[in-house]
């Protein structure tokens, strides 16, 4: 195995602890961001789905986070009382 050559990255610390929500247990920071630099944007998609398609993941990512939400809510509510 070659030499690792590292780098130095200011983040503010919002961006870490968005970046440190993303890790992964076994992770490191370099495994976490080679992995999300790797995943494909939704606009990546534009010109390949149809409206309709796109419709339809939107309509998929604004119930997960409704659900998301809501669930975070009972949690909450359960820690309160």
């Amino acid at each position: 195995m070659g030499d690792t050559e590292y780098r130095n990255v200011r983040l503010t610390e919002d961006a870490y602890q968005r970046l440190k929500s993303r890790k992964q247990a076994g992770e490191s920071f370099s495994d976490t961001v080679e992995r999300i630099a790797g995943e494909r944007s939704l606009l990546d998609l534009a010109g390949i789905i149809s409206d309709g398609e796109a419709e339809e993941m939107r309509e998929a990512i604004r119930e997960q986070e409704d659900r998301s939400r809501d669930e975070l809510d009972r949690l909450t509510d359960r820690m309160d009382s």
